[in-house]
């Protein structure tokens, strides 16, 4: 009888293994010595995903990434009636409890990120892009686009190295931009299923605008908001939203500058430009803001700190607390390299509910950038973790989408001319044309993949404490969603109860993250306003 249940469940593991490799290729695993796995791709061969498709009502679809090995791998299964009498753990989903809606997920295309496509065969780029935003891939949405030179380039410039040029007549893109990002935004835009949302981000303003003469170190814009000075770096703005339009690429967003309170920072390591809030708001409400307005962009959204969420609700308060500067603002970024001193119910939360009007969005992330850390992990399961249990907290927490950094990175981990090298989940060994997906691109797609943008997070609760993590969320097409992350090294049993539609039983493998689809009946819930 023993041996009979065991042939049937590796029938069953059998049957789930064709459906996760049907229509898809499987991971080319590499193993490094680093906990798990990387899966290596090239010019001839790269693991894919097949387009999301649920099954009928009555069955669900689960994706599972694990410590172990598996990667987005697909099975299915039935949905339950009614929860078994002896059910332990449960996380039970509130349909009418309806909360932020999605944005998206992605990553940047720094010159670094660009050197490293740009390194690769032809058809290893191909490969590379279509696995982060084709439907073969984990379906980016979002991309962050550095205005000019950051630490993630091999050298330092702005669009205007011309002194006391306030008309701007010598501003120009750099072959950083002709030659390379903006023809793989191109070749991204091609593959995607949808439209991209690009959104931009200066680090720091030409040294002839700036109060200490250089790009890096303790420095801000020359004279005060409304002058000439304020005025021009207004324009450089739409300057480069005006070069970009001639090559079909416009801009969902900008932010008004990458980490400002850096620019506070005496011998501040690379590119900044240093604002208080107090000055940003003043930037925008004199400055930046009717630039946008009065351009043919006046669309564009407009993102303010940009920085670490220690500075929340603070830099939100003076900002968005002023009339004539928060008209012109949409959302508020965040960067998560300081999470450790701002306990997240202190800042977003309370945050959110002082303006509920303008959103968070999580503009960047990056693992291996503390100097204790290594730079590049391959295959490094924790690192993906880390992500998935940032992206899960921010979800939470009303935070509409999640951004990582450099798309790929070499094996050092840059170039960067400051040598401020991190992870990325994308790694290029240019010389041997391959490249490794790692396991924080996997924890990526867990989101990126199954919550498109216009999804809602909806209520869900546990029936006793538990060290799982989890968000749940409605999809677009009326579809459920619960992302499930297990830090730990032991399986957890649970049960995932959709009121009126199902009963899913399940098991959170160790060290995993699993993300569960449905269908669901449509117009069987209420539709309160968002909270």
């Amino acid at each position: 009888m023993w041996r009979g249940e065991v042939g049937f469940l590796v029938g069953i593991l059998f049957f789930q293994l064709t459906i996760s490799l049907s229509g898809g290729h499987p991971c080319s695993a590499r193993n490094f010595g680093h906990g798990s796995l990387v899966c290596e791709c090239g010019a001839s061969y790269c693991d894919t995903l097949e387009p999301v498709s649920l099954p009928p009502l009555g069955s669900f679809v689960k994706y599972e990434s694990s410590k172990a090995g598996r990667r987005l791998e697909r099975s299915e299964g039935s949905l339950q009636e009614n929860p078994p009498q002896t059910a332990g753990l449960q996380l039970k989903l509130k349909t009418t409890q309806k909360y932020q809606k999605i944005k998206g997920f992605g990553g940047a295309i720094t010159d670094s990120a660009a050197i490293n496509i740009l390194a690769l065969s032809p058809k290893a780029q191909t490969n590379l892009l279509k696995s982060y935003f084709s439907e073969q891939g984990i379906e980016y949405n979002l991309i962050r686009v550095p205005m000019a030179s950051c630490d993630f380039s091999v050298r330092l410039y702005t669009y205007d190295d011309f002194e006391n040029d306030f008309e701007l007549k010598n501003f120009s893109l750099t072959e950083e931009d002709t030659k390379m990002k903006i023809p793989i935004l191109q070749q991204a835009q091609a593959v995607a299923p949808k439209p991209l949302s690009l959104y931009a981000s200066p680090w720091t303003s030409p040294i002839w605008m700036k109060t200490n003469g250089a790009m890096t170190g303790r420095g801000t814009l020359k004279g005060k908001p409304g002058d000439k000075y304020h005025k021009t770096w207004a324009n450089y703005f739409i300057r480069f939203l005006d070069e970009y339009a001639k090559y079909n690429l416009t801009f969902w967003a900008v932010t008004a500058g990458n980490e400002p309170t850096a620019g506070d920072v005496i011998f501040y390591p690379f590119q900044c430009l240093g604002f208080s809030p107090e000055h940003q708001r003043d930037f925008i409400a004199q400055d930046l803001g009717p630039a946008l307005a009065n351009s043919s962009y006046k669309g564009i959204e407009l993102i303010i700190l940009d920085d670490q969420r220690v500075m929340l609700p603070y830099w939100a308060e003076v900002v968005l607390k002023d009339p004539k500067a928060s008209r012109y603002v949409n959302g508020i970024g965040i960067h998560w390299y300081l999470d450790f001193l701002a306990p997240i119910d202190l800042t977003l939360p309370i945050t959110h509910h002082l303006f509920p009007q303008y959103y968070l969005i999580s503009t960047e992330a990056s693992t291996g950038s503390y100097f204790w850390e290594p730079r590049v992990v391959l295959g490094g399961w924790d690192r993906g973790s880390k992500y998935s249990h940032s992206i899960l907290a921010n979800l939470n927490n009303y935070v509409t989408g999640w951004t990582d950094w450099n798309l790929v990175l070499d094996m050092e981990g840059g170039p960067n001319w400051s040598r401020n090298y991190v992870d990325s989940p994308i790694i290029v060994d240019a010389a041997n044309d391959i490249f490794y997906k790692q396991p924080m691109f996997y924890h990526m797609g867990h989101f990126s993949k199954f919550l498109p943008e216009g999804t809602q997070r909806i209520g869900i609760q546990n029936s006793k404490w538990t060290s799982i993590e989890y968000s749940a969320f409605l999809r677009p097409d009326g579809s459920a969603a619960v992302v499930v992350l297990n830090r730990s090294p032991k399986d957890v049993p649970f049960g995932i109860s959709d009121p009126g539609v199902g009963y899913i039983q399940a098991v959170a493998t160790a060290d995993s993250i699993q993300t569960y689809l449905w269908k669901r009946p449509m117009g069987d819930a209420e539709q309160p306003g968002s909270s």
